[in-house]
């Protein structure tokens, strides 16, 4: 028997839109502050309304919600109904925002500052809306479809998109607003994954060693994390063996390569990058 679909809490949706609005104002204080006064353009669907309010003088705000609406619908049929509720709520505030903040002057004229500056502030308030089931452009869900159909890569696909917009931005500003554009991006994007994924990244480590048990309470007993022993078998020597798997912070590498490498100098270590960990029993004990 399927197990009921849990609902969320009037408090969980109490924080969830607390801070979907602060991350939608976040995003529009960064452009209407910093970015778009100083000429500077982010990707995506605000990109493209940048451009488009530049050369018509039509408000900002007005182009994202209205460009924006068709990939809303398309992200309520392919992720669902509180994913587009949400996004939904994130560019209207987003939208609204950025219409109070067009009047107020610019922090700074000094491009580099912008850059820095709006950058940090876009990203974290992207990866806040992101965080918390939103999203603030349709660019990432049009890359979604394209990759569906011509087998590519989302990333490859959102980068081709924003380079295009750059071009165009290159023609509209000017080609050093374009080239401060790409920084600016560069750095929104590297903040809004440290917001979404935090900054106590985790690594998965695969590790085979004759010495699987002693390796394994070494490693439950010095870095404090729970190993799982996984049956395998030699391809060439068709040997029994058992592989341990943990799974540990992007500090604790170091030190696990040295506990592993103390008991067995020849174990073979392969890290990996993991985006999310969820559920198990992985949290850290205390070392002896």
């Amino acid at each position: 028997m399927a197990r009921a679909h849990k609902k969320m809490t009037m408090a969980d949706y109490i924080k969830k839109f607390v801070f979907l609005t602060v991350g939608a104002v976040l995003m529009a204080v960064a452009l209407e502050i910093f970015l778009v006064p100083n000429e500077i353009i982010d990707g995506g669907i605000t990109g493209i309304s940048i451009v488009l309010s530049e050369v018509s003088h039509v408000a900002l705000g007005i182009f994202i919600f209205i460009i924006n609406l068709p990939f809303l619908f398309i992200g309520y049929k392919m992720i669902g109904k509180t994913f587009a509720v949400s996004t939904l709520y994130g560019v209207g505030v987003m939208s609204v925002a950025t219409a109070l903040l067009h009047s107020v002057e610019p922090f700074t004229s000094e491009k580099i500052l912008a850059v820095l500056y709006g950058g940090v502030i876009l990203g974290l308030g992207i990866g806040i809306v992101i965080r918390f089931g939103g999203a603030l452009d349709g660019s990432e869900i049009v890359a979604i479809l394209f990759s569906k159909k011509f087998r590519l890569p989302v990333g490859q696909i959102v980068m081709f998109i924003n380079v295009f917009i750059f071009i165009v931005a290159g023609f509209v500003f000017g080609a050093d607003s374009a080239m401060y554009s790409i920084f600016t991006f560069y750095i929104a994007a590297k903040v809004m994954d440290i917001v979404v994924e935090g900054l106590d990244e985790s690594k998965s480590a695969t590790i085979i060693s004759g010495e699987y048990e002693e390796i394994s309470e070494a490693i439950m007993d010095r870095l404090g994390r729970n190993t799982t022993l996984i049956y395998a078998k030699g391809g060439y020597t068709k040997e029994d063996t058992q592989l341990i798997f943990c799974v540990v912070t992007r500090l604790e590498i170091a030190k696990l390569k040295s506990v592993v490498h103390e008991i067995d100098p020849r174990a073979f270590i392969s890290v990996q990058n993991v985006a999310d960990v969820l559920g198990g029993n992985i949290e850290k004990k205390s070392i002896h």
